[in-house]
């Protein structure tokens, strides 16, 4: 029993020694006053703001191209056999000019056959002359003529005309219009295995040189002409809408420094799929020296044309594709705008309202809502982060800085004496005084 009463006092004591120091603790926590807290000041941004403000913009085209050829052609045989060297070199890069004979393929075993076709020509004209003059007197001058202008080195000349129905079926029953228009044939096949320039250019591709065999239909080059070229420019859609055919061009080129005048040719009935642009094309004149060259890279600058209701604004504004900042009550507030045309540096919108106020420079890891303040209208103020006390920097002002300061501390430290000190002071004095001591 005593052993049961033992531990219930040693649970009493302990829950009260418990609770007497939790009511102590708080006791202690009640005496301690409350620390006053710096009020939070909030970071304000300077930023470069514009008033939105909608005129009508001549925005200039430009755009770059590869200049290319207007006539590029592949040559091909015409003829089969073995090709011999014309008064070029069959060599790419090879330049030539209209008229020059490019290649030749072999001609001597055609040559010889139509001139062996030629003679059983004139021996079927030579039996046919005496009936001729017998049976058609009337045309015997005409055929005789035709007979003796015949040369084996020269092309045939023309056959006189057949108008009488009984000359025509005596002509055909000795197949004499047969042999004519085979001959004719033959000539014409002899003059295709000379090829000849169409215009002044150059070899870009060559896949069979000089002593090779061809046969009838052979790839032998690829050329370009270099006289007149054309440079291809992919425009926006938007802006290509405004190029008409005929409009003056200035083409230029940074690298070497010089102009030419163009003037567009011709533009595309489609949109590239992957560009969404439309191709214009651009007819040079290629006659300065030094001359322009096919693939070279060129700017074209088209007419400037008019955008109506529109503000010109740096690229960098612009956010996520279509997104700016406006200022509302010094706060930033997000706009969404009509991006009409994008320039290399800066780009033509609408969408907002007039008078608006736009941010008009880049702003990094910055939200919506914060706090700002346009430059040039900063009023006479403390700037921010200052308060009573407070250097512009935000630092507390020294002792140094605050003179009169000095006598308030000199106080501060008479109030911190002890309570009494003064009196103990008095007494100590009068008691000397009674005993005759000296102060």
């Amino acid at each position: 029993m005593r052993k049961i009463d033992k531990r219930i006092v040693v649970i009493a004591a302990f829950i009260f020694i418990v609770g007497l120091a939790y009511g102590l603790m708080r006791f202690l926590a009640a005496q301690k006053e409350d620390l006053q807290r710096r009020p939070l000041m909030e970071a304000k941004r300077f930023v470069k703001a514009e008033a939105v403000k909608y005129a009508t913009i001549i925005s200039p085209v430009s755009a770059d191209g590869r200049l290319t050829s207007i006539a590029e052609v592949d040559i091909v045989a015409e003829a089969s056999g073995r090709l011999q060297q014309g008064d070029v070199s069959l060599k790419k890069g090879a330049k030539f000019s209209q008229g020059d004979i490019l290649f030749v393929v072999y001609p001597d075993e055609a040559a010889l056959a139509l001139k062996a076709s030629k003679s059983q020509f004139l021996n079927t004209l030579a039996n046919l002359l005496p009936d001729i003059r017998i049976d058609f007197p009337e045309h015997e001058q005409g055929y005789m003529e035709f007979f003796s202008s015949i040369s084996l080195d020269h092309p045939l000349p023309a056959f006189p005309e057949v108008e009488n129905e009984k000359i025509k079926i005596f002509l055909t029953s000795r197949n004499v219009l047969s042999q004519y228009y085979n001959i004719r044939k033959d000539e014409l096949q002899l003059s295709r295995r000379t090829s000849i320039a169409p215009f002044d250019g150059t070899f870009t591709e060559v896949n069979l040189e000089v002593g090779s065999y061809t046969n009838t239909g052979g790839r032998i080059a690829k050329a370009i002409r270099t006289d007149e070229l054309e440079l291809e420019v992919p425009v926006v859609r938007f802006d290509a809408a405004w190029i008409k055919i005929g409009d003056p061009v200035t083409v230029r080129s940074d690298i070497r420094g010089l102009t030419w005048k163009g003037k567009v040719i011709r533009k595309s009935q489609f949109v590239d799929q992957n560009t969404q642009s439309q191709a214009i094309f651009i007819k040079i004149q290629n006659h300065r020296n030094p001359a322009l060259l096919a693939g070279e890279y060129l700017m074209a600058e088209f007419p400037g044309h008019p955008v109506e209701n529109a503000m010109e604004v740096p690229r960098n504004v612009v956010f996520n594709t279509n997104e700016v900042f406006v200022i509302v009550d010094n706060r930033l507030e997000k706009r969404v705008a009509n991006i009409i045309k994008e320039n290399k540096k800066t780009l033509i919108f609408n969408g907002l309202e007039e008078g608006e106020v736009l941010v008009m420079q880049p702003l990094i890891n910055v939200l919506e809502g914060t706090l700002v303040e346009r430059l040039g209208e900063q009023q006479d103020k403390p700037a921010i982060g200052q308060g009573p006390g407070m250097r512009p920097e935000g630092e507390r002002e020294r002792p140094a800085d605050k003179p009169e300061g000095a006598s308030g501390q000199k106080k501060d430290k008479a109030a911190r004496k002890k309570p009494g000190e003064e009196g103990e002071k008095a007494r100590e004095k009068k008691k000397r005084t009674d005993q005759g001591q000296p102060e």
